[in-house]
């Protein structure tokens, strides 16, 4: 299986790189600066400057952009933009590093986590953000995606637990009462959903057990 990672070089991006190789994949990083990734295979292009040629033939596409700068929050919705016209009508799976922030708290699917109260503020304007991205992307017919939000406590130095829960579009606690993910059980769910491809244009959500 041939996988490319886009925006490779954060943290999520890494250990993803890191997760489909050690699986033995086939595995080309995208980044934007010098490679931080384990990948031998590496283009070095802005994700604004991708290309179908560049992403043809691949089996899935992980796209690991993030950005926190509150100017350039829009960049979330224009760059998965791009990557789905370049996708378009391809075979292509494309799987986006979510958040948690847009998951759903009741059954109705009327409110969301970001609405509630005690939801923190200085992390709003990315939910926001994230979750403007997940509604456009619920548009796109012609694209194989898979949005994966991540618990609401997404830890970048947590422990590789192995072990994780599969959700759906609502928040959910594992057995402690808790929201919490470490990157590196993230990166394990995402190989995981690459390689079974349940979960065609859906949001899923992942927390540790």
């Amino acid at each position: 299986m041939k996988i490319a990672v886009v925006a490779a070089n954060g943290k999520v991006g890494r250990l993803v790189v890191k997760e489909a190789i050690d699986r033995g994949f086939d595995v080309t990083a995208f980044v934007r600066s010098a490679n931080k990734t384990i990948a031998k295979s590496v283009v070095q292009k802005d994700i604004m400057e991708l290309t179908k040629e560049d992403l043809k033939n691949f089996d899935a596409v992980v796209d690991a952009f993030g950005i926190f700068d509150p100017d350039k929050l829009s960049l979330h919705s224009i760059t998965l933009k791009h990557l789905c016209d370049i996708l378009s009508g391809t075979e292509t799976r494309l799987l986006i590093v979510g958040g948690a922030g847009s998951l759903y708290i009741d059954k109705e699917h009327k409110t969301q986590l970001y609405d509630t109260p005690d939801f923190p503020k200085e992390y709003l304007p990315l939910a926001k953000a994230q979750g403007k991205e997940l509604a456009e992307l619920r548009e796109r017919d012609d694209v194989n995606w898979t949005f994966m939000s991540p618990a609401a406590d997404f830890q970048a130095e947590g422990e590789r637990t192995g072990k994780y829960i599969l959700a759906g579009e609502e928040f959910t606690l594992n057995s402690k009462n808790e929201s919490i993910i470490s990157y590196a059980d993230y990166a394990i769910a995402m190989v995981d959903e690459i390689e079974k491809g349940n979960h065609i244009k859906q949001r899923i959500s992942v927390v540790r057990e």
